[in-house]
C-alpha cells in the first residue's frame, strides 16, 4: 500500500526531548515501511524516517529559535501540501488536529485518524456528529468512551520498537522514578510525597510546558528542594534506558483520564514495574499484579513500593514484547487500513480490536 503520514509539527519525528505524539509517529513509519509498504511521512524537516519526508516546515515548532507566536500558519500549509498530493495515496493517515475535516471531507473514506488527546470536550463530540464518515482510532477504550456514538470507531494501542529500550543486566532499584510533564494532571506532587513516605530517593525527567510553568513554581518548585529529590530535566531516548532501568518502579501518579500513558510500556520495555492511579487507560496497560500496582491513594502506593520486589522484571520485559511493539501497533493498522480500501462494513467499538 502507499500510505501518507502526516504528523504535528510541534516536535520533531521522533521528539529530540519530551513527546508523545510524534514518537508514536516515527515508531509507525518504519514499521510499516519493514513491513513493505511505501510510506510517505508530512512532517518538519528535522524527522528522522525510513519513509519518504515531505518536509513542511525546517525544523519543529517548539524547538524552533525563531519567533513562533502562532502554530496555525505551519499547520495550513502543510494541510495545504497533503490535499495537492493526496491522490499518490492509496490511504491518508492523519496524526493531527482535524482542521482537514472540511477539506478531506468528500473523501474522508480514504483517511484514518488516530486521536491521541482526550475526547470528553463538548467541541470535539459536536465536530464528530457533524462529519460523521471519517474512521478514527482511539488509543484506549478509556480515551473512545465519550466517542462511542462515532460510526467507524476502532482501538489501536501505542507500540514501541523492541530493541529501543534494554533492562540492565543489574539493576540498582535504589530510586523511584517520574516521568512526564510538571503539570497538575500529571501530579509530580503527589509523587514526591509518594517517595518521601516510602523512604526512597526520587529521581524526576520532567518537561516545563510554558503554559504549565506557572502552576510547576507556585506547587512543585519549592518541594524540590526536598533532599530526596533529584530533578534532571527533560530526557532522551539515550538516557531512558539507563533512567528507568535502573529504578525500583516507575511512580505515574495521574489525575486526569490518561488516553494512553507511554511512560508506562516504556518503563516496562526497561523490566521496570509500574504504580499508577487507577484513571483512565492504566487498567488497560498495566497487568495488577503482574507489570505493577494499580492503586487509588498515597497509602496504597507506599505499600506497592514495598511490594515491588514481589514482580518478576524479566516478567515485565515479557508483557512488553508480548502487548506493545511497534510491529504489532503496524500490523493493527494495516489490518484497519485494508477494511477500508476493501469497503467492508463499520465495525463498533466493542468489536474493534
Amino acid at each position: 500500500m502507499k500510505i501518507a503520514q502526516v504528523a504535528p509539527l510541534h516536535e520533531s519525528v521522533p521528539p529530540k526531548l519530551y513527546g508523545g505524539t510524534e514518537r508514536i509517529v516515527a515508531f509507525l513509519c518504519d514499521a510499516l515501511v519493514d513491513l513493505g509498504h511505501e510510506v510517505t511521512l508530512f512532517a518538519c524537516g528535522d524527522a528522522r524516517t525510513k519513509a519518504a519526508l515531505v518536509a513542511t516546515r525546517e525544523r519543529a515548532l517548539r524547538l524552533d529559535p525563531g519567533p513562533v507566536h502562532w502554530e496555525l500558519p505551519a499547520h495550513v500549509l502543510q494541510l495545504a501540501e497533503v490535499q495537492r498530493r493526496a491522490d499518490e495515496f492509496d490511504l491518508i493517515h492523519f496524526h493531527t488536529d482535524p482542521i482537514y475535516f472540511p477539506v478531506f471531507a468528500e473523501r474522508a473514506r480514504r483517511t484514518i485518524t488516530t486521536l491521541h488527546g482526550r475526547q470528553d470536550f463538548t467541541d470535539l463530540q459536536l465536530l464528530y456528529q457533524h462529519w460523521p464518515n471519517f474512521p478514527l482510532v482511539c488509543i484506549s477504550r478509556s480515551q473512545s468512551s465519550p466517542i462511542s456514538f462515532v460510526p467507524d470507531l476502532s482501538i489501536v494501542h501505542h507500540g514501541l520498537p523492541l530493541d529501543l529500550y534494554h533492562p540492565p543486566a543489574e539493576p540498582r532499584r535504589d530510586y523511584l522514578a517520574f516521568v512526564g510533564r510538571m503539570s497538575p494532571e500529571k501530579r509530580p506532587d503527589r509523587a514526591i510525597e509518594i517517595a518521601e513516605r516510602a523512604g526512597m530517593a526520587l529521581h524526576m525527567a520532567a518537561k516545563i510546558d510554558p503554559t504549565e510553568e506557572v502552576y510547576f513554581r507556585r506547587e512543585v518548585q519549592p518541594l524540590l528542594q526536598a533532599a530526596h529529590v533529584n530533578y534532571v530535566g527533560e530526557i532522551g531516548e539515550a538516557q531512558k534506558s539507563a533512567f528507568l532501568g535502573h529504578a525500583h518502579a516507575l511512580l505515574f501518579p495521574i489525575d486526569w483520564p490518561e488516553p494512553f500513558g507511554l511512560a508506562m510500556v516504556e518503563a516496562m520495555a526497561c523490566g521496570t514495574p509500574v504504580i499508577a492511579w487507577n484513571c483512565g487507560s492504566v487498567p488497560e496497560i498495566i497487568d495488577h499484579g503482574e507489570t505493577g500496582f494499580i492503586v487509588a491513594s498515597i497509602e496504597e502506593a507506599v505499600e506497592a513500593v514495598q511490594r515491588i520486589g514481589e514482580l518478576d522484571r524479566a516478567r515485565v520485559r515479557r508483557r512488553f514484547e508480548e502487548r506493545f511493539s511497534a510491529k504489532t501497533m503496524a500490523r493493527n493498522y494495516v489490518a484497519l487500513y485494508e477494511r477500508l480500501l476493501a469497503g467492508a462494513a463499520r465495525p463498533s467499538v466493542a468489536a474493534a480490536r
